[in-house]
């Protein structure tokens, strides 16, 4: 049975010796098990282990991770730790390992495919977007493909009171944009016209946004400080208050004007720092 393999397995993994331990299961639980523990071998033989009494925990680890890079279901990765708990708990008691270092390796439960992990490059895109518009995290997540003009260089966004906006982007977020719709985006499961989506294959969440800037910040940050920077940016710059209040969507020019007061502090710290007289 394990012939049909392509690549070289090394008769220490006794392959038949399991078939026959495992007379009693279904012919297919059997077929299944030799044909798992036997992809396996092959992969370790790849990296040169040639028997399962040279296999750690940290192998048996990455190779669950390497079947979720190729968006397996969760019930056939789970079967697939199935049959290596079974195989490695046969092997210790046959003597052929010292150790079973599958006794307690979870794999993700049936159902589904595997998360996906978010990409350096879709990291990006999400926080420059944040900070280049001045989004909300809410707008951020709400944002659909049509929502997104590269040409014009322009997103429109859904804000509080249902009131809807067309807000400027820079070169840089339409560059990081452009890449992550053409290269990234078709490749992942959840809404076909939502811009951005989660692990789970929904719409990307708040706490979503929340848990990629934590890990990319070097200290705690909220996601809405992106959106605090991008005001006051613009205000340093020279902005018109009522520019700033138009594109952070909001109804009364008192909320924008607390970013007026965050300015000032930054413009005094810039004198202070540089000024020879200060």
């Amino acid at each position: 049975m394990w012939r049909r393999y392509r690549g070289p397995v090394s008769a220490d993994w006794d392959l038949s010796g399991f078939a026959s331990w495992l007379a009693g299961r279904s012919p297919a639980t059997r077929k299944a098990y030799v044909s798992d523990v036997g992809a396996f071998a092959e992969w370790m033989a790849r990296a040169g282990v040639d028997g399962p009494a040279e296999v750690d925990r940290m192998h048996l680890r990455r190779y669950l991770a390497s079947l979720g890079t190729r968006r397996l279901a969760r019930a056939t990765i789970a079967r697939k730790a199935a049959a290596l708990r079974c195989y490695f708990a046969w092997s210790l008691r046959q003597g052929h390992i010292g150790s079973d270092p599958a006794r307690s390796l979870r794999a993700p439960a049936g159902g589904g495919r595997l998360p996906r992990v978010l990409s350096g490059g879709e990291v990006s895109t999400l926080l420059e977007l944040l900070y280049a518009a001045g989004l909300r995290v809410s707008e951020l997540c709400g944002l659909d493909r049509g929502d997104i003009d590269l040409r014009g260089r322009t997103v429109t966004v859904l804000g509080k009171g249902a009131k809807q906006r067309r807000v400027p982007i820079h070169d840089t977020a339409v560059a990081a944009l452009r890449a992550w719709l053409d290269e990234g985006r078709d490749r992942m499961d959840g809404p076909p016209e939502a811009a951005f989506v989660n692990r789970r294959g929904a719409r990307l969440g708040p706490r979503d946004v929340r848990r990629i800037l934590d890990r990319r910040a070097a200290a705690p940050t909220h996601p809405h400080a992106l959106r605090h920077t991008y005001a006051t940016h613009l205000l340093d710059g020279g902005a018109d208050l009522r520019v700033v209040q138009e594109l952070l969507g909001h109804s009364s020019l008192a909320t924008t004007q607390v970013y007026t007061h965050v300015s000032k502090e930054r413009l005094r710290a810039v004198y202070d720092g540089t000024h020879p007289r200060a």
